[in-house]
């Protein structure tokens, strides 16, 4: 378990933070291990700079698993970044409803609802990648460069591209369906430890 304390992973820079330990927003929640790099601003301020139209009034949630990697501008965006298209224009009247004397209650019905952002475990988010609201990405997915992401990845899958579509799995469908069982992640930080070399190399069959 990483101490609350331990914000940076590595001594050699600041660039990169171990993300549980500097995010404060109570419906953003990151798994132990996951990491944000980030060359331009202080990464810090992840949930401020990457986290965008994620307001309270929408009770929407970003879940992000254990041992992640989020590579430079990364960003996700939520519910509030879409406008209706339910109605006959996109101008979003509730937002303003002081100057068109609408009920604050209504705010909501200025955008299109599509719920929460889930990324799985072990996924590699790469630099400037967009996740739009209502995406869940599986564990050991890998999103390419400014690649903008509308629909589900599945696990293990790659994907790329404006939107993103799926470029190839990572291994065949057997050792997807074995990693997905072991759940390695899950695992006590010994068994990891002592699990490296096999997990760096590929050699599944000799997880232990």
């Amino acid at each position: 378990m990483i101490p609350q304390w331990k914000i940076y992973p590595r001594s050699q820079g600041h660039s990169t933070v171990y993300l549980q330990n500097v995010v404060t927003d109570p419906s953003i929640t990151v798994g132990e291990y996951t990491t944000y790099d980030d060359f331009v601003h202080d990464p810090r301020d992840f949930q401020r700079n990457n986290v965008l139209y994620h307001y309270p009034i929408n009770q929407e949630r970003l879940v992000i698993g254990k041992f992640c990697s989020i590579a430079c501008g990364a960003k996700f965006l939520f519910n509030s970044a879409n406008h209706s298209l339910g109605s006959l224009s996109t101008y979003p009247f509730p937002i303003f409803f002081e100057e068109w004397g609408l009920p604050v209650e209504d705010i909501p019905r200025a955008w299109d609802n599509k719920g929460d952002i889930v990324v799985g475990s072990d996924v590699w988010i790469g630099y400037e990648a967009v996740i739009l609201a209502g995406v869940t990405i599986g564990d050991g997915a890998v999103i390419g460069t400014r690649a903008v992401v509308t629909k589900d990845v599945p696990p293990y899958t790659i994907v790329g591209g404006v939107p993103a579509k799926p470029i190839r799995k990572r291994f065949s469908d057997d050792v997807i369906e074995r990693l997905l069982e072991l759940k390695w992640w899950d695992w006590p930080v010994e068994r990891i430890a002592a699990n490296l070399e096999a997990i760096q190399s590929g050699d599944i069959e000799h997880l232990a």
